[in-house]
């Protein structure tokens, strides 16, 4: 379906193929999931979901060829189907959909030469996008300036409620009991 024979050159043509792919990538995993997920039957062999530059999308084996022409999506995502909430599992390919498709986009950087700015330009572009991530779990609403850090980080450590979100922004983790044990052992040893 992708051909092998279409090479985007410049940053707009690279731009347009990630769109391209990222759109075929989405839909997959929104519009079309529950054909996506009939196809990745854990009983088939390592597959992996291709986006294509016509906002197609495919479930099947890797490229045999080696070294492939474009780099490859994460191969076996079909396995890990049945052991997971399905939530969960559309996330995570979703991050290594987010992954190839960077991957992609710079290897044709690579391959016609980019240079810096030519890069950080594609690089920006991409950027102002949401992820696959974000769009699959409902996350592409730009953030808004109206949120203060100083009561953001309050209510953080305020909270016992951990939610997948705010499990995002924390580096190290204490769960409430143990929390309150080292605080005590603290206020004992002193």
């Amino acid at each position: 379906m992708d051909g092998g024979q279409y090479n985007p050159r410049t940053v707009e043509e690279v731009f347009r193929d990630y769109k391209g792919r990222r759109a075929g990538m989405i839909r997959a995993l929104t519009t079309d999931v529950e054909d996506f997920y009939q196809q990745c039957d854990p009983d088939k062999e390592n597959l992996c979901l291709y986006g294509y530059p016509n906002e197609h999308w495919e479930v099947t084996l890797p490229a045999e060829e080696v070294p492939p022409e474009l780099p490859e999506p994460a191969l076996g995502i079909n396995f890990a189907r049945d052991g997971m909430q399905e939530k969960d599992w559309l996330s995570l390919v979703a991050v290594h959909s987010d992954a190839w498709l960077v991957a992609v986009s710079f290897y044709f950087g690579a391959r016609f030469g980019f240079d810096k700015a030519d890069r950080k330009r594609l690089f920006g572009m991409i950027n102002e996008l949401p992820t696959v991530y974000e769009v699959v779990n409902g996350k592409n609403k730009v953030r808004t300036s109206g949120t203060n850090n100083h009561s953001n980080n309050k209510s953080k450590s305020n909270s016992k409620v951990i939610t997948p979100a705010r499990a995002e922004h924390i580096r190290q983790y204490k769960c409430p009991s143990c929390s309150s044990s080292s605080s005590n052992k603290r206020v004992r040893g002193s």
